[in-house]
């Protein structure tokens, strides 16, 4: 039985030893593991990061060549950064913004709920399409937290896609329903921000 012995402790032959055997239970694990299926992932919580991150896999399934679909709900009316970079992947990237702001600068739920089914549909369009490996819907966890989007509605049309489809959820206030139906959840924890701690505005490279 392993024991939690400071590592600076341990001798280079113990420290061996321990390693080997870590990597023995790893091995296993992985061995044990076969399966393959699409992922329903959701980033959410009220840290810094989701779509960041979400973004990451974005870049590993282009690095593989598979075709991937981006479609960004609310906050569309911003020019991120990232939409210049993977302009250079025209054949295999999809990217739509079909947003146009935050809702406390847009100030017209109408306009935003409109906005966010004409944003629904597109991407019910790419779920539907066994060509994608892997689609984004950015900030759909807001439309659905704002009443905007029917959580029923998101749930029933990613039953719909293929059985190899990957599709990544983010926004804070990601509803139950929608993390009970995930396979892959990440919670964001916000502890210090420079917006609210310091005042420091949003700055390119680090948040558009």
């Amino acid at each position: 039985m392993e024991t939690n012995i400071p590592e600076s402790t341990l001798t280079a032959e113990k420290h061996r030893l321990k390693m080997q055997r870590r990597k023995e239970v790893q091995d296993q694990r992985v061995a044990e593991r076969n399966q393959t299926k699409g992922l329903i992932i959701v980033n959410t919580g009220n840290g810094k990061g989701k779509t960041t991150a979400a973004l990451g896999m974005v870049l590993r399934s282009l690095g593989h060549g598979y075709r991937v679909a981006i479609i960004q709900f609310i906050k569309g009316a911003w020019e991120p950064a990232e939409k210049a970079v993977f302009s250079k992947w025209p054949e295999q990237l999809e990217f739509h913004a079909l947003g146009e702001g935050f809702t406390w600068e847009t100030q017209d739920r109408d306009r935003d709920i409109e906005k966010v089914q004409e944003a629904w549909n597109l991407a019910l369009s790419f779920i539907q399409n066994p060509e994608f490996k892997l689609i984004l819907l950015d900030e759909i966890n807001v439309a659905m937290k704002l009443g905007y989007l029917p959580v029923e509605e998101v749930l029933a049309g990613l039953v719909q896609k293929p059985q190899d489809t990957h599709i990544i959820l983010t926004g804070r206030g990601a509803p139950q329903a929608l993390i009970e139906q995930a396979d892959l959840v990440t919670e964001m924890s916000l502890v210090k921000h420079p917006f609210r701690e310091q005042g420091i505005k949003a700055q390119p490279g680090i948040e558009f």
